[in-house]
């Protein structure tokens, strides 16, 4: 039997993710939840304070509990495939798998991931290619728990991307943008000139609450970048183009 805590959990995540609550809506009180499931102050409690702690809901005392921005960690990057990008530009999209593995957390993946150390998690390695030119090496740690069948995946016909799409819906995501100098093994996968930058954007993604996947992708500078646009009320958005 499911807990009532978090059938109410539950509940509230599948009114976010159907649209009915938005970012910034106020959401059902202790006072509320209480009446309307039959439940005690302290399930409800317990409800909302998770829900807190996993970043889906705002707490503020006196006032209520509202729906969290969705990207209030960062820019609102547009998350697009890489598959779906370079087939515009009109080119072929092919990848190479290079490691698939399932992994024991450490320490540091585990707090990424919202895991206990030692928890089962996926990692892979690909690169993918623009026509026959490789333009990104994707490093992604995936929670077992939230996709149990990524290392049964072919990611030569489909991408990380896509599958986490399908069972694990997108819902808050964290970026950072860094200039740094990549390994000696990334650096051959992506065929980078002595002294090239390396552009790396590190993404960590939510879904239903809790931490699905982290990804390191590492770009050539000399063939990559980043194109910004932001309309006239300030609503801005980030694209990457190779």
């Amino acid at each position: 039997m499911i807990a009532r805590y978090r059938q109410l959990k539950a509940h509230i995540l599948e009114s976010i993710q159907a649209g009915r609550l938005r970012p910034r809506d106020r959401v059902p009180s202790e006072q509320e939840l209480v009446r309307r499931f039959g439940v005690s102050r302290m399930t409800a409690n317990r409800a909302l304070r998770e829900l807190a702690s996993d970043g889906v809901v705002v707490r503020h005392t006196g006032v209520g509990t509202f729906v969290a921005e969705a990207l209030a960690r960062s820019h609102a990057l547009t998350v697009r495939n890489i598959a779906d990008e370079i087939r515009e530009r009109g080119h072929a999209h092919r990848s190479r798998v290079a490691t698939m593995e399932k992994l024991a957390a450490d320490r540091d993946i585990a707090t990424r991931l919202g895991l206990r150390p030692g928890a089962a998690v996926f990692h892979s390695l690909i690169v993918h290619f623009e026509d026959d030119l490789p333009i990104q090496v994707e490093d992604r740690y995936v929670s077992a728990h939230a996709a149990p069948d990524y290392l049964t995946q072919d990611f030569t016909t489909t991408t990380p991307n896509e599958y986490l799409t399908r069972v694990a819906p997108l819902q808050t995501v964290e970026h950072q943008i860094r200039a740094e100098g990549a390994a000696r093994r990334i650096r051959g996968m992506l065929k980078m000139g002595e002294g090239e930058p390396c552009l790396v954007i590190h993404r960590r993604s939510w879904s239903a609450g809790r931490p699905v996947s982290f990804a390191h992708l590492y770009h050539p500078g000399s063939r990559y970048e980043l194109t910004a646009g932001a309309p006239p009320d300030g609503d801005s958005s980030l694209n990457f183009s190779g």
